[in-house]
């Protein structure tokens, strides 16, 4: 069976740009890991846990208070799930086109690669990735303040 790159074998490419944007939007719950690895990926389900840890303790914040111990807790799993997802961004923007190809696309030999296509990395694929820098930076500083600041309230009072 030939293929080109128009046929069916090329839907099977992981596209680099697509990964970096998809791990940016939707990196909370997964879906970079989903596009790449499937199901029964692990760190798929590790992404959700976590942000569903997070998003209960944001909620427990929300409806109880800020001085539930439990919301304080909860809470920054959210920030490292989001710092997870835009350090994986970054990863995935800024590997080589060759071990990209190797890790995630088969039949790159029989198709091209190169700007938008498979594993190029173009200048959107940058852009991404200076987002999931800043957004990634942001979500973790704030998880460590927020917990920081918690433990510290929580120690002087019992004291």
């Amino acid at each position: 069976m030939r293929s080109n790159w128009i046929g069916y074998k090329n839907l099977t490419m992981k596209n680099k740009t697509f990964t970096v944007y998809l791990a940016l939007c939707l990196g909370l719950f997964g879906a970079h890991r989903l596009y790449l690895k499937g199901w029964r990926d692990l760190g798929l389900w590790l992404h959700f846990i976590a942000t569903a840890l997070g998003f209960i303790g944001l909620r427990r914040a929300f409806a109880i208070g800020q001085d539930d111990q439990l919301s304080w807790l909860l809470a920054p799993f959210l920030g490292v799930s989001l710092f997870a997802a835009c350090l994986a961004a970054i990863i995935y923007g800024l590997m080589l086109e060759a071990k990209w190809n190797k890790a995630y696309n088969s039949d790159a030999s029989t198709s091209p690669t190169g700007f938008g296509l498979a594993g190029g990395t173009s200048g959107i694929t940058i852009f991404g990735v200076i987002l999931a820098l800043l957004i990634g930076a942001t979500a973790l500083m704030s998880a460590i303040a927020f917990a920081g600041q918690r433990y510290f309230e929580y120690a002087a009072r019992a004291a």
